[in-house]
């Protein structure tokens, strides 16, 4: 029998509103978590990775390979077991159970969705100028004009996201290839240059440290900033209530895209290492983008490939920008469905069925944050956001593994499991995920401010829902389907076309 309390994130249709559509089966799914971790990352923390450990830079990809993928056995188990569309802030919920964790673990994600992809749009801004200038068309701008640019950007994102997941997703099949394609030119670059005898292909094995760390704490850094390369997993979570069948095709299809994921990334990073001599790669840390712009530039002298390079990086960093908008807008209507947010956020489209409100509403912050981030002449933006980023996200992750521990023990023995993290996975993922987003790691001090700004702006709209649900009296100050929620009700699906 149904109650109230069962309700918690259901997306089932209030009256005449209408659901998502179910679009994506396992190769649309695969595209996008592939095209959703590869991207931004690579082209944003590379150069500063290989400025931190020099020839190893190759390995913190590894090393954050593994922590995903961790993390990503608690996802899998979660997802199968609750398929909807909250994600992180649904597992928190229905592991502890408090309103506020749930609110703050929701809204980092969000936040996580969006300075990632704000990321994305200042890294897209340097690309595109840096091919005009590389081509002799104009010489590089100032900070204003690639600050409209990234903003100007964010706003066609929008007007895609609000056409419909089917077109975005399709989109997204574009772009994924696409940067594919600019990766292994890459990597076709830096084996060129081996194969004909040029590069350091010795150095592949060598560590530099660049910042007196030593190899242990160079190491962590390097793979705490390399972590923002494998992050993109957890957004396909948000995009289940639009998946064909999903507690059997997720699990496979995650893990192949992480797969995927890491082995570019590994090639392209012997490919920066062949390519670059240890003192370009000191200076590539400071470069916001470019150093695998840098890397086909000096590997390929003979072939005009590096005029071409920038577009197609330019539409590499676009699909992780669409993407982190895409799951950002759809956490914010499973929340708002939830009564966890206003329920004005969870307001859907008729014709297209898409959660517009919740598109309006992320783009606004992100577009807020992109014009702050860039008020200061003097600060990295690529290296602070993405930094932000991945501390967010290694927090969100620290708590889903000890929910997935603590979900473990209420399972029902009734109920068939489809996925589980193998033995304690999630404890070794959780310790791994709060290590990296301790301080010991050299983080910037002004990624904290910035992620701790975001959090509380989080608790300002916690306190005005508490206050509007209060005022609706749907229970103690908690919003409507937070009280008693049962630990293994799982609400029905919309249906899907």
């Amino acid at each position: 029998m149904s109650t109230t309390s069962d309700k918690v994130f259901d997306a089932t249709p209030e009256g005449d509103e209408p659901t998502l559509k179910r679009v994506l089966g396992p190769k649309l799914l695969l595209l996008f978590i592939v095209g959703d971790i590869l991207g931004a990352g690579v082209y944003a923390v590379t150069g500063t990775m290989a400025g931190t450990v020099g020839g190893i830079v190759w390995l913190p990809f590894l090393l954050a390979f593994v922590v995903a993928t961790l993390t990503a056995f608690s996802y899998l188990e979660l997802v199968t077991r609750y398929p909807q569309a909250a994600g992180a802030a649904l597992y928190t919920h229905k592991a502890f159970g408090i309103h506020f964790v749930t609110f703050l673990v929701a809204f980092a994600v969000v936040c996580s969705g969006i300075t990632s992809a704000s990321t994305s749009a200042n890294v897209l801004a340097q690309n595109f100028f840096g091919g005009l200038e590389i081509n002799g068309w104009m010489d590089m701008p100032g900070r204003g004009v690639i600050t409209a640019v990234a903003l100007g950007f964010m706003l066609l994102l929008a007007a895609i996201n609000l056409r419909g997941v089917g077109e975005s997703v399709k989109f997204n099949v574009v772009l994924t290839l696409v940067e594919m394609i600019a990766l292994c030119i890459v990597i076709g670059v830096g084996f060129f240059v081996m194969a004909q005898g040029t590069g350091n292909a010795g150095e592949i094995f060598v560590f530099n440290d660049y910042q007196d760390k030593g190899l242990f704490l160079a190491v962590t850094a390097a793979t705490s900033i390399a972590f923002f390369a494998m992050v993109g997993f957890e957004d396909s979570v948000n995009m289940v209530e639009e998946t064909r069948n999903p507690e059997r095709i997720f699990p496979r299809t995650m893990l192949t895209g992480l797969g995927v994921a890491v082995i570019l990334y590994m090639l392209v990073a012997v490919s920066v290492v062949s390519v670059l001599s240890p003192t370009e790669l000191e200076q590539v840390r400071e470069a916001e983008g470019a150093a695998l712009l840098e890397v086909v530039h000096k590997g390929s002298p003979d072939f005009p490939i590096d005029t071409v390079f920038p577009f197609l990086a330019v539409f590499a960093v676009a699909n992780t920008a669409l993407i982190n908008m895409l799951m950002a807008s759809r956490l914010l209507y499973g929340m708002a469905r939830a009564h966890v947010l206003p329920r004005p956020l969870g307001k859907v489209l008729p014709g297209r069925r898409t959660p517009w409100a919740g598109i309006v509403f992320s783009t606004l912050l992100a577009l807020g944050l992109i014009w702050y981030v860039s008020s200061d002449p003097d600060s990295n933006i690529v290296a602070n956001l993405s930094g932000t980023t991945a501390f967010l996200l290694l927090c969100v992750f620290t708590v889903v593994n000890v929910a997935c521990l603590v979900l473990r023990r209420k399972r029902d023995p009734n109920r068939e499991v489809f996925f589980t993290s193998p033995g304690p996975l999630p404890l070794v993922a959780a310790l791994l995920c709060a290590f990296l987003a301790g301080p010991w790691v050299g983080r910037n001090p002004i990624q904290y401010q910035v992620a701790g700004g975001l959090m509380a702006i989080g608790v300002v709209l916690w306190f005005i829902t508490w206050l509007i649900t209060r005022k609706t009296g749907t229970g103690r100050g908690e919003p409507a389907g937070m009280q008693n929620i049962g630990d293994d009700q799982v609400p029905p699906q919309p249906p899907g076309r």
